[in-house]
């Protein structure tokens, strides 16, 4: 069954950006369904101004459409009015290229960025007409799978689907879709094939578990249900990223999406060590591609697609080996061509004068920091390793260079902060203003404008502050509007994010199985694009929360102890707890931790690479 555009027309006119439900763009992959034996539609949860902003998301549809006998396709979140358009039609959630309904696909695959989505994670489901709870589905065929960030710890998602594919997706999920073909040529059961996947490096098969609490509500076991069944499930990592399926295409989407360029990928993983970060820890160890890797890339993105703007992606683009000789050879191919060149993500303590000059060639743009502190001994509690020093020479290059604009990236709750260091934030704002000042007249521009952001510190998942307590609402608007009066200047801008969307973030990033049902409650009471502030409502997860009897504050606002068996613990993400445990405790004392480039400090991620990673 598809849905035709003709008999769609009258219901497409009548909503918001029309097309965002059509597909049919430049760039986007047809087959003969009649050719292919796996359909796979990959669900991004949200709109697709959003989604089709997704670097990963452009990768695996490449690369499942690689597969001669695969047809991937593309769904995303309605927004309202088109939802209830569809609903009042019968019309199901379709996918874009071939426009049919998710309940006739072999896999739906969702990729799990934020916390936030899982409502719509279910919301999407239920317009797709398949049924929530893994137990329900039959067959092999809605072969639920989940992946992304989110999923390394899966378990307040854990009944809804049936499995999780832990880590990088590129080899294991054609692995996947080949399994499923091999199951069907040998007609065995459903079951027989989640045992089965439950085999393959990097995926959790969550019925094949069960789960069990003390009185006091913490978690007592997490043990397989079946013989066979790995107690533990090891993360899949890409070991040579010059060689991994990288797209030469890229669909040119009708309206603008939030990121509308070519976004080509440095490196994955981290040499930094910030105590606060997730990601740093997730995608160890670091690989990094070639710049003739990136630079080849690059320009056949840029030839197939016309983009004007390319940016350079990574979690520290400036620790990048090889960013000077890649920046000199890129801008050989954009400059003459009027080409925008942006790279984000840089570190404050290793920005050079030759590297802005370079970037900011092109056209100026605003330059972005995250301090992530005011104070030096926060710095130092986050192992953020940023001096006031590094900042102040970070920022005179900037001005010099023509750049007027500054944002810059905090965040406040974190462990052992005082009011004082709050007054630091509006301390070095102001410290900055001067650095403008203080520029030659003939080098800077006429005006000066410092956006702050600051955001609510959330407890992590495998980071070493996993174990910490966050703040609690109160505690927490409070220091927000203490941080607000103590900024007068009108050439500083604090904006800090809403501290209940930061609690209920907080609670689905370290829960477990038992925050499903709220999840369920918050779907079923309408809950979806909760990360769009007019869609959120804290008072229907407290209503929730409430109906299902869970305490939100168990999971959010309570400090555990290092020896506490944690939900995700059963996932090996390469760097050890012991590493965690040891990183902890040193952010109590405000001792840092050199980088990984300096020396090796014993996490353990090199050697899922055959590596050495000792202290």
């Amino acid at each position: 069954m598809t849905y035709n555009l003709d008999q769609m027309r009258d219901l497409l006119l009548s909503v918001q950006k029309p097309a965002r439900y059509v597909g049919g763009e430049i760039g986007q992959i047809m087959k003969d369904p009649e050719a292919v034996d796996i359909r796979v539609a990959f669900c991004f949860p949200d709109i697709y101004d959003i989604g089709m902003s997704h670097l990963g998301m452009r990768i695996l549809y490449g690369v499942l459409n690689e597969q001669e006998k695969v047809w991937c396709e593309r769904a995303f979140q309605p927004w309202p009015d088109m939802e209830e358009a569809m609903q009042k039609e019968g019309i199901k959630l379709y996918t874009l290229e071939s426009r049919t309904p998710l309940d006739e696909f072999d896999i739906v695959a969702f990729t799990l960025q934020y916390e936030m989505c899982y409502p719509t994670v279910l919301n999407m489901l239920k317009l797709g007409n398949i049924p929530l709870y893994s137990k329900d589905r039959k067959g092999l065929e809605q072969i639920v799978v989940g992946g992304g960030p989110c999923a390394y710890n899966p378990e307040p998602l854990a009944p809804f689907f049936d499995i999780f594919s832990i880590g990088e997706g590129e080899e294991a999920l054609p692995e996947l879709t080949e399994k499923l073909r091999d199951a069907r040529d040998r007609g065995i059961s459903r079951e027989e094939f989640l045992f089965e996947v439950s085999q393959m490096e990097g995926f959790y098969v969550p019925s094949l578990y069960d789960a069990t609490y003390n009185e006091d509500g913490t978690l007592a076991a997490f043990t397989p249900n079946r013989d066979g069944v790995p107690a533990v499930v090891r993360k899949r990592i890409i070991k040579d990223l010059d060689k991994v399926y990288y797209p030469k295409d890229q669909i040119i989407p009708f309206t603008e999406p939030v990121h509308d360029r070519v976004t080509i990928e440095l490196f994955r993983g981290c040499i930094r060590g910030c105590r606060f970060c997730q990601a740093g820890m997730l995608f160890r160890p670091i690989r990094c591609k070639s710049a003739d890797t990136l630079v080849k890339d690059a320009c056949a993105l840029l030839e197939t697609t016309g983009y004007e703007e390319l940016s350079l992606c990574s979690l520290s683009s400036s620790d990048y080996p090889e960013i000077e000789k890649l920046v000199d050879q890129l801008i050989q191919y954009t400059e003459p061509r009027g080409i925008n060149l942006s790279l984000p993500s840089l570190r404050i303590d290793n920005f050079s004068k030759e590297l802005a000059e370079k970037i900011t060639g092109v056209k100026k743009s605003t330059f972005t920091f995250a301090p992530e502190a005011g104070s030096q001994r926060m710095r130092d509690v986050i192992n953020k390793n940023v001096t006031e020093a590094d900042i102040e020479r970070s920022c005179r290059i900037a001005f010099e260079n023509g750049n007027s604009s500054v944002k810059l990236y905090f965040m406040m709750g974190l462990p052992t902060e005082t009011d004082a260091d709050l007054d630091a934030i509006r301390s070095l704002a102001d410290k900055i203003i001067g650095y403008f000042y203080d520029t030659d007249k003939e080098k800077r521009n006429r005006f000066i404008k410092i956006t702050a952001s600051v955001a609510t510190f959330i407890p992590k998942p495998f980071t070493p502050f996993q174990w910490e307590a966050q703040d609690s609402r109160e505690e927490t608007t409070r220091k927000q509007q203490y941080l607000w009066e103590k900024v007068r200047s009108k050439q500083i801008t604090v904006n800090c994010h809403d501290c209940r969307t930061s609690m209920i973030e907080a609670i689905l990033a370290r829960g477990d199985r038992r925050l499903a049902p709220v999840l369920e409650q918050v779907a079923a009471m309408g809950g979806k694009l909760d990360a769009w502030s007019e869609h959120f409502s804290y008072d229907r997860w407290i209503d929730a929360m409430d109906a299902c009897g869970v305490d939100g504050n168990f999971y959010s606002l309570r400090k555990r102890d290092f020896d506490e068996l944690l939900p995700w613990d059963f996932i090996d993400i390469g760097v050890s707890k012991d590493y965690l445990i040891r990183e902890a405790k040193r952010s109590y004392e405000a001792q840092t931790t050199p980088n990984c480039a300096e020396q090796c400090n014993g996490c353990g991620a090199n050697k899922m690479m055959g590596g050495k990673c000792d202290v």
